[in-house]
């Protein structure tokens, strides 16, 4: 059974027009579909990549699985129980079970909370232990993760550098104890010479405690070092996934293609083709059906631009993507 499990995940915003537009030019609200029909399943200790631009819904789908964003429609099923209609026990485990690392470490700590406090929050809010041992564990998940108890306790978010305080988010991550961790680009807000050391400290920590993950990232790098599988999304809908060697290595997707050979190679001798996609990148304001990355794509043909092809997720080790014209395009060294 899978730890967590997402059947036809989707998310719209609604867009309201002005008071004028609606009532005396009859304009419809829009919608922004973040996330649309997304199946993936995530077992026991195991770590999920998620990669794709900027806008493509990965966040999104983050909050929705951390029960900070509720769907509009679609399951979220969380060891075998439909969250949606799950009891008030089962959605108390899972808010306890599923712990999100923020991507900026300067906004998600509270700055009137010392140290201590912010890591403390979720065991008090929860009730999970007294206050004795709440204060026991918070200084070992303090020491656990690098920070030395008697020098930040005390301290103020203001008072920490920007590795720190992404430390203390971890911190007040794992000191509950969860069974899975969602990384929401927890690098990107960091300086390059700090990023290395959370990294480390995330894999570490992982080894040591075997919890579950979805690790998001625009870095194709740090995924193929961390994850175990890869999903790569566009406009909020799931183009490929793949154990991650499969995919970083053979990518089947057109935009999958794009994708990696963007990446810089750190070597003159290596010259990689230019992707070849055109236009501009679609709005996810009531997009048309069909693969959204088909206006840029050299190879899609009408059924690309009518259907979307859902990814299966009854197999996790198999590499797949939502294309219908793979059987023509050709070969690219990547």
């Amino acid at each position: 059974m899978a730890l967590i499990e997402l059947n036809q995940l989707t998310r719209h915003f609604e867009i309201r027009p002005g008071l004028v537009d609606r009532t005396v030019r009859g304009k419809p609200s829009r919608l922004i579909k973040a996330v649309e029909s997304l199946n993936i399943a995530v077992g026991e200790n195991e770590i999920l990549g998620i990669a794709g631009e900027s806008g493509c819904g990965k966040s999104t789908t983050c909050m929705m699985i951390a029960g900070l964003l509720p769907p509009t429609r679609g399951q979220i099923i969380y060891r075998g129980s439909d969250l949606a209609t799950a009891d008030a026990a089962v959605r108390k485990e899972h808010r306890r079970n599923v712990q999100m690392i923020f991507q900026d470490p300067y906004e998600s700590l509270n700055p009137r909370f010392r140290v201590a406090d912010i890591v403390a929050e979720g065991p008090r809010a929860l009730r999970l232990w007294d206050q004795k041992e709440i204060g026991d564990r918070v200084e070992s998940m303090l020491a656990g993760v690098g920070l030395n108890p008697g020098k930040y306790t005390e301290r103020f978010p203001h008072e920490l550098s920007g590795g720190e305080r992404q430390r203390v988010g971890i911190a007040s991550a794992l000191v509950m104890q969860p069974v899975m961790i969602i990384a929401d680009e927890p690098l990107s807000m960091l300086d390059v010479s700090i990023r290395a050391g959370i990294l480390d400290l995330f894999r570490e920590l992982q080894d040591q405690r075997g919890f579950s993950s979805v690790y998001v990232s625009h870095d194709l790098a740090i995924l193929g070092n961390v994850a175990d599988r890869l999903m790569v999304m566009y406009l909020g809908q799931a183009m490929e996934v793949g154990p991650v060697e499969q995919v970083i290595r053979s990518p089947k997707h057109p935009y999958t293609r794009a994708l990696i050979g963007a990446v810089a190679v750190p070597d003159p001798r290596v010259k990689r083709p230019v992707p070849k996609i055109s236009g501009d990148i679609s709005r996810p304001i009531d997009p048309p059906p069909g693969c959204r990355f088909a206006p840029r794509c050299p190879y899609a043909d009408d059924s690309c631009h009518d259907t979307f092809l859902e990814l299966d997720t009854s197999d996790p080790t198999r590499h797949q993507a939502a294309c219908h014209r793979l059987h023509v395009l050709p070969d690219e060294g990547l």
